[in-house]
This record gives C-alpha cells, sequence and structure tokens, in this order.
C-alpha cells in the first residue's frame, strides 16, 4: 500500500492555488443525469472520490471524460442498472444519486453507501424524504429499494439539518410534480452551490443557505458549463499547516467568508491574518496559544471536517484547548495516532482535553479517515525527524495533489508506492 515518507520541520512557505470543492463536486456530478444535455464540469479536482462516481455513472451508461482539467459528462443514453456494494461502498456520497436515479428512471436498486467509518451517518432522512414524496421505499439487509410512478412534491422537515439529506431532497424535488418546500435545510456553501448549478440548468429553487428551501418541479433541465466553489476544507487544512509549522502562506481561492470560525481560532492561536477578495494570507511564525473550546457542529460553526487538523495544531500550542465532536461519534481516531507523536490528549466519549506540548517526534503513523489522515501529514510536517504515514487512500479521496502543494510551499513528503 502507499505512504508517505515526510521529513519535518521545514517551515511551509509560499502561494498555491485552492482546488474546487470535494463536497460540492460530488452532488453537482449526481445532477448532471438529470438532463440529457451534456454537462461540463470546470477545473474539476482530480481525486479518488470523483473516480468513484464516475465509476457509478459509467455503469448506468453515462459517457464521462476528462478533457484537460475540465470533466465532460453526457447523460443522453444513460440507462437504469443497479449500483452494486462493490461501487457503492467506495464513497458516501454515492447516496446523492438515489434521488437523481429516482427522478431520472423513477426506479433505484442501491446499495448501503461506504466512504470513512467516522459514524453512523443514518440514511433514514434520506428515505423519509422520498417517501413524503411518493416514493415507495424497500430497506432490505444490504440494499434500498424504490419505485414510483411519479414523485411528487412535499412538504419535508429533518429532524437533523443533513448536508446529504437536503442534496437529495433537492435532486430529488427539481423534476417532481408540483412544489417542495424543505425545511430545517442544512446551510452549507454546498448546498448554495448546488442551487446556483441546478438553477443554471433551469430549475427553480430558491432559499438555499437558509433553514427553508423551495422547490418548484419542471419538465425538462438543460446541460450546462459550471465551475464549483472552492473547497473551504482544503483551504482550512493548508491554513492549519501554516500556522503548525510558523511558515507564511497565500492561498489563491480561498473564500474568507466561508471560513470565519476556523479564521477567529487562528488569530486566537496568535497567528497574523489578512484578506483581499479570495486571496488569504496567513503567517503562522509566532508563540501558538491554545484555543479554548473548539466545537463542532454544522455550518455556520466550526466545521467537523477541519476538527482532526484543528487538534493537531492544539497539540502544539501553549496551554489548554478542548474540543467537542458534535456531528459524528467516531471522529477521534486521529488522537491515539497523535499521542504517539507526543501529544498530550485526554479523550472522554466525544470531548478531547488537549494541553500542549513542546514538540513532536517522528513516528510512523497510520491514517483512519480522510480528514484525520491530513491532520497526521500536517503534524508530521511540524515534527522533529521523519515519519511514515500509511493507508494514505484516505487521504486523496478528497485533495487535489496533496503532496505537489505541500511540495511548492517547500514540504519534504514523498509518496511510496
Amino acid at each position: 500500500m502507499a505512504k508517505y515518507l515526510i521529513e519535518g520541520e521545514n517551515k511551509l512557505n509560499g502561494e498555491i492555488d485552492i482546488q474546487t470543492s470535494k463536497n460540492a463536486t460530488l452532488p453537482i456530478i449526481a445532477a448532471s443525469i438529470l438532463t440529457d444535455e451534456e454537462v461540463v464540469i470546470e477545473d474539476c479536482p482530480r481525486i479518488a472520490d470523483v473516480d468513484s462516481m464516475l465509476d457509478i455513472l459509467k455503469c448506468l451508461n453515462v459517457n464521462c471524460k476528462f478533457i484537460e482539467n475540465n470533466l465532460h459528462i453526457d447523460a443522453s443514453n444513460a440507462s437504469y442498472t443497479a449500483i452494486s456494494s462493490e461501487l457503492a461502498k467506495k464513497l458516501r456520497s454515492s447516496i446523492f444519486l438515489l434521488g437523481s436515479i429516482i427522478s431520472r428512471f423513477k426506479k433505484a436498486n442501491i446499495a448501503y453507501p461506504g466512504g470513512c467509518e467516522i459514524g453512523l451517518r443514518p440514511i433514514n432522512l434520506h428515505i423519509s424524504a422520498l417517501e413524503k414524496m411518493n416514493v415507495k421505499v424497500k430497506c432490505l439487509p444490504d440494499e434500498i429499494l424504490c419505485e414510483t410512478g411519479k414523485i411528487k412534491g412535499a412538504n419535508i422537515y429533518l429532524d437533523y439539518a443533513s448536508v446529504g439529506a437536503t442534496e437529495n431532497v433537492m435532486l430529488s424535488a427539481v423534476k417532481a410534480q408540483g412544489s417542495t418546500t424543505l425545511y430545517n435545510a442544512a446551510c452549507e456553501p454546498e448546498i448554495v452551490d448546488l442551487q446556483n448549478f441546478l438553477i443554471k440548468m433551469g430549475a427553480k429553487i430558491q432559499g438555499a443557505g437558509t433553514s427553508v428551501i423551495k422547490i418548484v418541479g419542471v419538465k425538462k433541465l438543460r446541460g450546462v458549463s459550471y465551475k464549483p466553489l472552492y473547497d473551504r476544507i482544503e483551504a482550512g487544512t493548508f491554513l492549519i499547516a501554516a500556522a503548525l509549522t510558523g511558515g507564511e502562506i497565500v492561498l489563491n481561492g480561498a473564500l474568507a467568508q466561508n471560513n470565519t470560525v476556523l479564521l477567529d481560532k487562528l488569530l486566537e492561536n496568535g497567528c497574523k491574518v489578512h484578506i483581499n477578495n479570495d486571496k488569504i494570507y496567513i503567517d503562522g511564525n509566532c508563540e501558538k496559544q491554545g484555543m479554548g473550546f473548539i466545537s463542532t457542529m454544522p455550518y455556520p460553526y466550526f466545521p467537523t471536517d477541519l476538527q482532526a487538523q484543528i487538534c493537531s495544531l492544539a497539540c502544539l500550542s501553549k496551554g489548554k484547548t478542548v474540543i467537542a465532536e458534535n456531528v459524528f461519534e467516531n471522529r477521534f481516531k486521529h488522537i491515539a495516532q497523535l499521542k504517539k507523536l507526543g501529544a498530550s490528549i485526554d479523550s472522554f466519549g466525544q470531548i478531547a482535553i488537549i494541553n500542549g506540548v513542546d514538540k513532536f517526534v517522528g513516528q510512523e503513523l497510520f491514517a483512519n479517515d480522510l480528514r484525520g489522515g491530513a491532520a497526521l501529514v500536517l503534524a508530521a510536517l511540524a515534527a522533529e525527524g521523519k515519519s511514515i504515514v500509511n493507508n494514505i487512500e484516505y487521504i486523496e479521496r478528497g485533495y487535489s495533489f496533496f503532496t505537489e502543494k505541500i511540495k511548492k510551499l517547500g514540504g519534504k513528503i514523498t509518496k511510496i508506492n
């Protein structure tokens, strides 16, 4: 299995471009099968999760190809095929295809989705929403069977502001008969981006970014060319990398308004931050301070996808930081690995109490999920000596040209196959 060899104690300095968002691109790819005209996703991130999604589309007889950095999707000859367990279990975002496939074919047979094992992430919200829209759903031990004569608009209330369920309702409702109103919708920027994409296709949607989204079904959607928004999680990861290594980085395409809570914590940590349009400058050459209490919650609060990375930073910050993980119940797997480097962390259920230490010392580490793996890479970049990070297939699910960007900033990292 491939791994990273990392030589630490090198400040990351320089300038990089932020990729388009993984979490925006995947539902947009799912939405592309709602039209029989070509869709072009500009500057599509070259990550493993995109490849897995395209493997599923190809099984639906959808033509997908990259031309330079743009992904071309032609679903004009799409035909219904059940999504196998082998394909669905590669990534969580395969669940987005449930709404699109139901909308296109009026039936779906999909294995339960996979991805990182960071928590239960139940799909009952997706299923109950479809049932309210006149879809008959049968949950078998290994798969979900759905069928409908006609999808009908409905009033839907989500018990939890789930990003995936919100996006699935949007994808199901855009061509439904009548109107759909979704209450307690997730408000993430990626939800707004999906709305903007669908509107460009001809959908009638309003309210994304608020807790209430209203959708009026249309009969036909058209092909479009669209560039997803930039990836706030990748931007946050590199901002934390600069803080950890004491470097200075300029991020191009990093929309500060989508990372305000993180930027506040970095200022609290002692970093200097300057914002100029879509550029963020950070200077991490400072005596880093503990960051008090950090609590992960749905947007606009601190994102769970940056919890592991900020944990690495807290470990090398003077004083105490307390982190509460409120989104996923199994997202502290990185703690045991950080302790191997010398971190002082006490965890109790969903709470981690971190007392800063003076240094990390390089070790052999094992990634257990996407963001936790990225956190280990950041920690290794700040550690004395050499480290090895194993299981990097998790990390490459979400970061495009990760090692190349780190090397451009002066980090010493090598991928070993």
